[in-house]
């Protein structure tokens, strides 16, 4: 029995003893103690209890458990957003001489981290095709520890074979990390095929109404409790126990509004195909899209993203993002208000420009994410932009 949609509504609850319906918001730094024996035993790990909330906080755990649950994860650490989550979950178990292998296809500060920030501490960096099983293959070396990639990449919406590249992994005694904020805990889950270790933007589809930070690591529960926890805890990236709360309640209705918006995004992606003055329209469920079968296989939905290139040039595409009404120009996503990105000038400026040429994100790309509103109001307002 899959009960997932149950414990998006009841998973992880913890009352206090005042037995409120709704989940607590506990906004404290520390917690006291009952006696020094007692702080002495907690402290050691001999007795459960809260220390200090950079440590743990009923707020964060209740979000942590009810996701790790949607998830179908041991274990969960919120973080304070979804790139200190990439970065604490590689820097936990990486060391000089260490070597990664990276899909090219990632959002702008992903690739920041892994190309420029990792080589700064003797870790050695490998970019492969991440479509190319064999590019896998070819990468490993006996000092490689993580396997690293977009399940869903931004902005040309890469499918990677999540099984696939997890059996190479586990041949080689390699732990992937997997990316899963595009697809979203509702469209695909990663532990299904194997995957290790998967990371979270909480301020995209989880939040989905534009109002926190945060983010999250799903692991084993050996993994978080001996390398990924120490770490974390000490170096700080925690999640304020508001945004937390904030995250948790908003898990009570994610289920609803990521299929939701995957239809809209689905209706959408179709009639931009009818549409003059586009080239190309990606979805990943659209019979066009090249990996359809495997996005098949892998989402119960195409996402709530599309992608399209537009006749033209740089130009031309802020024409048209320009005279949108109702799409609001911005780099989030998976927000319940329709959101218009120009990838090249903004998530993936940083990417230097031969790479971002070979990945596709040219001044004619246009991402899309695709909100609730009404279906017919999304298509006027495109139709109308898309007269230049």
């Amino acid at each position: 029995m899959d009960n997932r949609v149950t414990n998006l509504i009841r998973g992880g609850l913890q009352r206090s003893e005042f037995k409120e319906t709704s989940e607590a918001l506990f906004l404290n730094s520390g917690f006291v103690y009952d006696s020094a024996e007692q702080a002495e035993a907690i402290f050691k790990g001999e007795q459960s209890g809260y220390q200090y909330s950079r440590y743990a906080n009923p707020t964060v755990d209740m979000f942590e458990k009810k996701l790790a649950l949607l998830d179908k994860s041991e274990s969960c650490f919120a973080t304070a957003s979804g790139m200190s989550a990439v970065f604490g979950a590689m820097m936990c178990q990486l060391k000089s001489g260490d070597h990664i292998v990276s899909s090219s296809a990632l959002f702008g500060s992903c690739r920041y981290i892994v190309k420029d920030i990792l080589p700064r501490y003797g870790i050695e960096v490998t970019f492969v095709d991440g479509n190319n099983l064999d590019s896998w293959k070819k990468a490993v070396k006996k000092n490689t520890k993580i396997f690293f990639y977009e399940t869903v990449s931004n902005p040309c919406l890469e499918i990677i074979d999540i099984e696939n590249v997890q059996n190479i992994a586990k041949e080689n005694k390699i732990i992937t990390l997997v990316d899963n904020i595009f697809a979203s805990p509702i469209l695909t889950t990663p532990k299904d095929f194997g995957a290790d270790i998967i990371v979270y933007s909480g301020t995209k589809h989880i939040d989905g109404q534009g109002r926190v930070m945060g983010g999250a690591i799903l692991s084993s529960k050996k993994f978080k409790e001996e390398i990924l926890k120490p770490f974390l805890r000490h170096t700080g990236p925690c999640i304020s126990p508001f945004n937390a709360w904030v995250l948790l309640k908003s898990l009570d209705t994610i289920e609803l509004r990521v299929n939701k918006q995957s239809e809209n995004a689905y209706e959408i992606s179709k009639f931009l195909e009818k549409q003059n003055n586009i080239d190309k329209v990606i979805y990943p469920f659209l019979d066009s899209f090249p990996q359809k079968n495997l996005a098949e296989k892998q989402m119960s939905k195409g996402g709530t993203m599309v992608s399209l290139y537009i006749k033209g040039n740089k130009k031309d595409a802020f024409k048209v993002i320009n005279k949108l009404r109702i799409f609001d120009i911005s780099n989030n996503l998976g927000d319940t208000k329709s959101l218009v990105t120009h990838p090249e000038t903004t998530t993936h400026r940083i990417v230097e420009e031969n790479e971002r040429l070979r990945l596709g994100i040219t001044g004619n790309l246009i991402r899309l994410s695709i909100g609730l509103e009404n279906i017919d109001d999304l298509k006027k307002d495109l139709e109308h932009s898309l007269i230049y």
